[in-house]
């Protein structure tokens, strides 16, 4: 029984960031859907319960088709081919900040698709 309440002591004083990673988690190796670690965040109550409503998308790597990486992170920025160029070489570097959440995802997703690793904080 300690071990159980020592594991809802450590839940409970889990960051926003560790329940994001404990979620992608438990969907990557367990099959557990993130909804479910939903439930981990309301339980903690206070700074976790809150939502978040400005995202940045960082640009962790461009992988291994970096030019195309380039061509989008252009795209999507209205940057010129020489800032894109550098935020792709200064990886890991914001792409856009203060976005909402549906926007970032979005980002994501298609930076993603072409080969990027992307975080969304």
């Amino acid at each position: 029984m300690s071990d159980l309440k020592n594991l809802a002591e450590t839940l409970v004083n889990l960051t926003v960031k560790d329940v994001n990673e404990l979620a992608t988690i438990l969907k990557d190796e367990y099959g557990i859907e993130p909804a479910a670690a939903a439930v981990v965040v309301a339980a903690g109550g206070g700074e976790a319960a809150e939502e978040k409503t400005e995202f940045d998308v960082i640009l962790k790597s461009a992988g291994a088709s970096k030019l195309a990486i380039v061509k989008l992170v252009k795209d999507l920025t209205g940057a010129g081919l020489k800032e894109a160029k550098d935020i792709v070489d200064g990886a890991p570097a914001p792409i856009k900040q203060g976005i909402s959440k549906d926007e970032a995802e979005a980002l994501k997703k298609q930076l993603e698709e072409a080969g990027a690793e992307v975080e969304l904080k």
